[in-house]
């Protein structure tokens, strides 16, 4: 008798879940990115914030940025958005990036061209698991307002 409890108890354990009245776990499905851009009128904002170690060292060369732990770097785009088009667009933005603690920092832009279009790069710290609430407040011909957006690493 004693040699069939474990064999009963594993028969239970294993018949438990159906017993619970929830549904069977499904397969994991791919959630859809959220939108890494935001309309201001006719301006669109597009950002990203990404660890510097996670650019190749060429494109962290053009950008004239050191790839280090520890550090992430803040793009912004303005676009003037005509006729199904993105046109260059002018404007400020000022940054600041505030982590779960509270701690906030501001984070000094500088302007890259790349081509026609003028884009907007910033670094700033970024720990493993920081999650970083970032917001921007933009000032162009084309719109003004504020972008918030957050960022996990």
């Amino acid at each position: 008798m004693s040699r069939f409890i474990p064999l009963l108890l594993s028969g239970l354990l294993i018949g438990l879940p159906a017993c619970s009245g929830q549904p069977p776990p499904q397969a994991a499905t791919r959630a859809q990115a959220a939108p890494a851009h935001a309309d201001l009128g006719p301006l669109r904002v597009h950002y990203n914030l990404f660890p510097t170690l996670a650019m190749n060292e060429a494109v962290a060369r053009s950008y004239e940025i050191k790839r280090e732990a520890n550090r992430a770097l803040l793009v912004v785009a303005l676009r003037e958005r005509s006729d199904n088009q993105e046109l260059p667009a002018e404007g400020d933005v000022i940054a600041t990036a505030t982590d779960l603690s509270g701690r906030r920092q501001h984070v000094a832009l500088r302007a890259v061209r790349t081509g026609p279009y003028t884009d907007l790069i910033g670094l700033l710290e970024a720990r493993p698991h920081d999650q970083l609430r970032v917001e921007l407040q933009v000032r162009a011909t084309a719109g003004q307002g504020k972008v918030g957006f957050e960022r996990s690493f």
